[in-house]
């Protein structure tokens, strides 16, 4: 039976791809294609115009990376200029895009080129110059390169926007339009996003795509089959460090990544857990470019195990290996949260995610819940376990009753009625004997 199923799963020749990036293929170890490469190649071979919708781990790099490959090699031009270029977010992404194309392109003579910020700028513009066909660049780098003149796209024949979703929370998107507007008018057009839900993917893929084709694997809303997701409660941030500590030396894991919401807190966090004898580094947004490459390529190298790390590594890190992510901060938004959980519980295998939330985060936490329209597991860590407990539901009865009975109308009444009497001394004797049973019945 299992053999059988095997047996009727397409495999990558089955995709009528170019024999030298089929021989690049096998040399990777891919044997079948994953869900989104099955369903975006062939479109994309036949030049259509794609949006994209998968998430990260799901194979979507030579989704695009393949057809696009095929096209330079099987329709040679004998023009100037970037013949493809792949927009991505981060840096870190771009250099495992560019890693990857340069893996498929093996057996090719294709050249490949890298454009990011904090790289020599002089070199990229020399790069260009040599006629590179296949350009991977974050935006703000190619529109400084496009404020000299020096890239020309006029003759490009295939634009990638990848994790377009976080190119626009970024703050991206004019600059990608602005890139797209400068790109020869009939190029395709491939666009990735993790959700097809964001409010201006869909607004860009207007702006970007011709008549295109929607493969939709996923929405916002889907659950993470492989992940394991848990809430622990935290009465404060004393308490949420040991709770980490504790975590990270009884979970069994290859590699962590421990999210908190600024570098701040990132950098507070790696004292202590370095006297614990783990072997933790930190990767944030204020790092020197070096330094960052640099620690990346520790924790993909195994000699450091845990990345304490900005919203900055939720997206392009990716990194073989992370089966545990924590939350040491909740994160802002569901959004957010998505790609933090995302580096873990790639393709088959899994993983598991903690939250650790105090109560300044319960709301925060339970709008994530409601957003992704699923339910965390809360987990109790009998070694630490904390006052915190969750909100207290409010009664119907009690305080809020009682609160209304502090209100005394009577009383209110009798001082009214006492003011009358020495105000107005012409009132008749035949109120007096009213008001004095009054006052009795209301004094101790």
């Amino acid at each position: 039976m299992h053999s059988n199923s095997i047996d009727k799963t397409p495999s990558f020749s089955s995709l009528s791809l170019d024999e030298q990036l089929l021989s690049a293929v096998k040399k990777l170890g891919f044997e079948q294609p994953t869900p989104v490469q099955l369903q975006s190649i062939p479109l994309a071979l036949e030049h259509k115009d794609l949006l994209v919708s998968a998430e990260t781990g799901s194979g979507k790099t030579a989704a695009f990376l393949l057809p696009a490959l095929h096209h330079l090699l099987t329709l040679p031009s004998g023009k100037s200029g970037v013949r493809a270029l792949i927009l991505t977010p981060t840096r870190e992404l771009a250099q495992q895009i560019f890693k990857h194309c340069q893996q498929l392109t093996e057996f090719t003579d294709l050249k490949t080129g890298l454009i990011t910020g904090g790289d020599d700028f002089r070199l990229q513009q020399n790069m260009l110059r040599r006629n590179t066909e296949i350009v991977i660049a974050t935006p703000g780098r190619v529109l400084e390169l496009m404020e000299q003149e020096i890239p020309d796209f006029s003759n490009l024949e295939v634009l990638i926007l990848d994790e377009a979703d976080r190119m626009l929370d970024m703050g991206f998107s004019e600059d990608v339009l602005t890139i797209a507007n400068s790109c020869n008018t009939q190029r395709q057009t491939l666009l990735f996003s993790a959700t097809l839900t964001h409010f201006g993917v869909i607004k860009m893929a207007d702006r970007v795509l011709k008549n295109h084709e929607v493969v939709a694997l996923n929405t916002l809303h889907d659950g993470h089959r492989n992940i394991e997701q848990q809430i622990v409660l935290a009465d404060d941030n004393d308490h949420k460090l040991k709770l980490l500590i504790w975590l990270l030396q009884n979970e069994t894991y290859d590699k962590a990544l421990v999210f908190t919401n600024s570098r701040i807190q990132a950098d507070a966090l790696r004292g202590p857990l370095r006297g614990q004898k783990l072997r933790v580094g930190v990767l944030h947004g204020e790092m020197d470019q070096k330094d960052r490459n640099r620690m990346m390529e520790l924790f993909r190298e195994g000699e450091v195990k845990i990345m304490l790390a900005t919203d900055l590594a939720a997206r392009g890190l990716d990194i073989k290996g992370i089966n545990l992510v924590i939350n040491f901060d909740v994160p802002r938004n569901g959004i957010n949260y998505i790609h933090r959980i995302g580096r873990t519980g790639r393709v088959d295998e899994l993983g598991l995610t903690i939250a650790l939330v105090k109560h300044t985060e319960w709301n925060l936490m339970s709008g994530i819940e409601r957003f992704l329209k699923q339910k965390f597991k809360h987990r109790n860590i009998k070694e630490l376990e904390g006052k915190y407990k969750g909100p207290k539901k409010l009664k119907a009865s009690g305080k809020a009753t009682g609160g209304k009975k502090k209100i005394e109308p009577k009383k209110a009444a009798v001082e009214k009625v006492k003011i009358r009497d020495r105000d107005k001394k012409n009132v008749g004797k035949r109120r007096v004997p009213t008001v004095k049973p009054t006052i009795e019945v209301n004094q101790p």
